[in-house]
Parts: C-alpha cells; sequence; structure tokens
C-alpha cells in the first residue's frame, strides 16, 4: 500500500502517472470535433453546446494550481487519487448525460482532473533518481500534447463505430484503472510544505481566472465590446491586484509571490503564455482548416475521422519529442531545447503561411510542429521543475500549465476573431482569414523563442539519489538561492 516502508519501484509509479494525464488530456481535446453531434443529439444550439468546453476550460483553470498546492501541504499521492476520482466520476456522469446541462455539469466536475498534472511533476521529482527526472517530467509532460493530438484523431472513429456517449466512457475506464493502481502503487510524499491552505486567496484567484477566461471565451460570441465582456475583463483589472496585493501580505500564501517573481520562474511563465497562444490555437483550427470544402478553393474536405488521421504524424512527433527531450536536456540544457522548441513552432506557422496548397504540405509543416510542441512543453515543465524549492514544485508547475491554458483561450479568441473577420457568401471564412491568423501565431511563437533565450539557467542538482528522498541540504540551499534571487533588485 502507498506509504509503506518498501517503496514502490519508480517505473511502475511512472505508468500509472502516465495513464492519469493521457486520460486526462484525451478529454482536453476529443469533445471539440464533435461539438455538432453532441448539439444535435441533446436537441441545444451552437451558443449552449460550446460551454461543454468552457466549463471544462474554466474548471480545470481554477483547479490545477490549487489542487497542485494542497498536494504540496497534505501529500500528493492523496490528491492524485483524488483527482483521477473527480475525473472518473465527471466521465461517468457525461456518458449518462440525459441533457445539455447536466452534460455541462460533468464537464465542469472533469476540469477538477487538471491537477493530475502539478501532481504528476512533484511526484516525479519526490521519487525519481535525480538523472531520470528530467527525461520522465518531459515525456509526462509531452503527452498532455500527444492526447490533444490522439484526441482529435480517434473522435471520429469513435463516434462512428459507436457514439459520442464512448468520448467519455473509455476515457473514465481508463481513469478508474489509474486511481485504483495510485492508491496501491503510488508511494505518499516524503516532502510537505507546513501552513494552511489560504482559503481568500483561493476564492480571489479563482474570480479573476473566471472573469478572463470567461470573457476571452466566450467575446466573439457575445460581442468584444457587450456590457457584459466588457464588465467581466473590468472585473478581471480589479481582481488580479487585488490578489497579488493579499498573496504578497499573507503569511501562508497559495501561490508564493517570491516563488513567482524568480527570474527563471516569470520568464518560463511568460514564454508558455506566448507559446499556449499558438499551440492551442491550432490544435482548435488545424481541423476546421483541413474540413473546409474545396469549393473555397483552399480547403481539402476532409470529414471529422480523416482530419484527424491528417494530424496522426504531427501527435507522434510530439511524443517521439517529448520522449528524448530529456537526453536532449541534458546534453544541452533545458533552455536550449526550449529555444528549439518555439523556433520551430515559429517555423512551421510560416510554412502554413506561405505554402497551404498541397495536401502534403500541410502534413509536413504540421509535423515540424508536432516535433516543436513536444521539446517546448518538456522543457517548460523541466524548467519549472528544476528552478522551484522541492516543496513548492506542485503549485508552481499548476501555475505554469495554467498560464499555457490562459494563452490558449486568448490565441484562440484572437484566432477567431481573426479568422472569421471576412466570410464569403455560404459564411464560410476567406483564405486570407486562415492566412491572417497563422501569421499572427507566427509572431507570438518567435516571441516565445525570443523571450526563451533570455530565459536565466539554473543550475541543476547533479547529485544522484539511490532512493526517493532528496538531500535536505541541497533543497535548502535551493530555496535560499531562489528567494535571494526573487528579492535581488
Amino acid at each position: 500500500m502507498a506509504g509503506t516502508h518498501q517503496r514502490t519501484d519508480y517505473r511502475v509509479t511512472f505508468v500509472v502517472l502516465c495513464a492519469g494525464v493521457a486520460a486526462f488530456s484525451l478529454l482536453q481535446s476529443m469533445v471539440n470535433p464533435v461539438l455538432p453531434t453532441i448539439e444535435a443529439a441533446l436537441d441545444t444550439d451552437q451558443a449552449t453546446v460550446t460551454w461543454v468546453l468552457t466549463a471544462y476550460l474554466l474548471s480545470a483553470s481554477v483547479c490545477t494550481p490549487i489542487i497542485g498546492r494542497i498536494g504540496d501541504k497534505v501529500g500528493k499521492e492523496r490528491m492524485l487519487v483524488f483527482a483521477l476520482s473527480a475525473l472518473a466520476v465527471g466521465s461517468l456522469l457525461a456518458a449518462l448525460a440525459p441533457s445539455i446541462g447536466v452534460l455541462i455539469v460533468a464537464r465542469a466536475i472533469q476540469g477538477i482532473g487538471g491537477g493530475v498534472l502539478p501532481l504528476t511533476f512533484g511526484i516525479i521529482r519526490d521519487e525519481f533518481p535525480r538523472d531520470k527526472v528530467a527525461g520522465a517530467v518531459g515525456t509526462s509532460a509531452a503527452l498532455l500534447a500527444v492526447g490533444g493530438g490522439f484526441g482529435l484523431v480517434l473522435a471520429g472513429p469513435i463516434v462512428d463505430a459507436l457514439s459520442y456517449h464512448w468520448l467519455f466512457w473509455l476515457p473514465m475506464i481508463m481513469t478508474v484503472l489509474a486511481a485504483l493502481a495510485a492508491h496501491r502503487y503510488v508511494p505518499e510524499s516524503p516532502e510537505r510544505t507546513p501552513g494552511r491552505i489560504n482559503v481568500t486567496s483561493a476564492l480571489l484567484m479563482s474570480t479573476w481566472l473566471v472573469t478572463l477566461l470567461l470573457a476571452v471565451s466566450q467575446g466573439h460570441s457575445w460581442g468584444w465590446a457587450s456590457p457584459v465582456t466588457v464588465g467581466l475583463f473590468a472585473a478581471t483589472a480589479v481582481a488580479l491586484p487585488v490578489w497579488v496585493w493579499a498573496e504578497a501580505r499573507s503569511d501562508s500564501p497559495l501561490i508564493d509571490m517570491r516563488m513567482m517573481r524568480i527570474p527563471t520562474v516569470w520568464t518560463v511563465n511568460l514564454v508558455a503564455l506566448l507559446f499556449g497562444m499558438g499551440m492551442y490555437s491550432m490544435f482548435a483550427f488545424l481541423p476546421q482548416f483541413l474540413q473546409t470544402p474545396e469549393l473555397t478553393g483552399y480547403g481539402f474536405g476532409a470529414t471529422v475521422t480523416q482530419s484527424g488521421l491528417l494530424l496522426l504524424p504531427q501527435t507522434v512527433a510530439t511524443f517521439l519529442a517529448g520522449v528524448f527531450s530529456g537526453r536532449l536536456a541534458v546534453r544541452f540544457g533545458s533552455k536550449a531545447v526550449l529555444v528549439a522548441g518555439a523556433g520551430l513552432t515559429s517555423i512551421g506557422t510560416l510554412g502554413l503561411v506561405v505554402a497551404h496548397d498541397a495536401l502534403w504540405l500541410v502534413v509536413a509543416e504540421t509535423t515540424l510542429l508536432g516535433l516543436a510542441f513536444g521539446l517546448a512543453f518538456a522543457a517548460l515543465s523541466n524548467l519549472i521543475v528544476d528552478a522551484v524549492p522541492q516543496s513548492q514544485t506542485g503549485v508552481a508547475s499548476g501555475m505554469n500549465a495554467n498560464i499555457r491554458t490562459v494563452g490558449g483561450a486568448l490565441g484562440s479568441a484572437v484566432l477567431a476573431s481573426v479568422v472569421t473577420a471576412n466570410a464569403r457568401p455560404d459564411g464560410l471564412p476567406v483564405e486570407a482569414g486562415y492566412t491572417n491568423g497563422f501569421t499572427v501565431l507566427v509572431v507570438t511563437s518567435a516571441l516565445a523563442a525570443l523571450v526563451a533565450v533570455f530565459v536565466p539557467v539554473v543550475k541543476a542538482r547533479t547529485h544522484v539519489v539511490a532512493g526517493p528522498q532528496a538531500d535536505a541540504e541541497a533543497d535548502a540551499e535551493a530555496e535560499a538561492a531562489a528567494v535571494a534571487s526573487a528579492v535581488r533588485p
């Protein structure tokens, strides 16, 4: 059982963690291509069915850093089982949902599973030999992007062969097995952060995240100048600085602002914001681009299933890049891997701008993007894990994942506005809409690469531990160095 003296082999732990991350990442993307099917099956409209995505986004954004922080305090294994259980319950409710309202609630419950990500990184840091941490973090981080890609690939065939309900049944089965295995095989955390959970801070953070993401994700349909959208942005402008002020003054902050001011942390988070704008927007708009009818003169008329299969090489490239990123990080450093990933993203997106008239070109460019995504995702996570004290791994990686999500929401909103700015008489976007949208992502990716060049290099601890316990003196030194760099003028 977890917590016993004889600790599980770290390789068994890794398999369990990967299963949890894979289930969460599949649920992020599998639903997107089949929203029209769900809309028809549950007799609703397009505006309402988009809340199936929005509810998941909002819930995951709020829960990811909070559950990561609670895991740092009360135990990562315990919170991992909780997050996986919530994911399973949400999936069960979604599979059985008789109405769109129930499905939206179910998706909000699934969002709690976002805590799987920071907990996974924290457990890897606690349990793995030091020379295996970079590779394991890289592979599990890449699984998030891989799962997103496979979700697009699998959605069509699953719905065609079974029904959309199986988009929830299959992840539920995976998640139940992962939760049981986590309880049985994942050891309890040797590292704990003392202190209480700051409920006021959690509420303030939830307020600005929800108001910001709601405005960004719904602004296109509500109207950017509508009173509701403007009011939500105004509420964010008030809640965000109040949250920062409250955290800075708290003796038990949810997010330690000294940690957030560490040069490596804030620069990597800025890269994550810019990179998230490009990556998640590509996941959202590439299938639409491929599915555009040929009569437009630029589309390929692919079905949902065909567009997923055309993006399969991208997904495979992401996985392979994530697997090898650890070795590349050991040889060249995570910063170099991040610069390469962001730079390749910019090059691949530029390819889509200038040459998208042949299917083989689009497949080649998206495969290059997959390679870039895998490298950058892994490097972002490794840089954050190396930069913070071990006791703050969960909350730091949770906030980094969150900032990527915020970037994705911003990027998708901007791209939606640019792509649909001019439409054909039949309502489809003109070719220039996609060209201009991809150009925006070239700029954000290039900026991400530029910021990555200036990320300060953290000297990673190179000692290898025989067991799961980290060298306490090294952690103390790392924490002291982190705080010193944060407050240094």
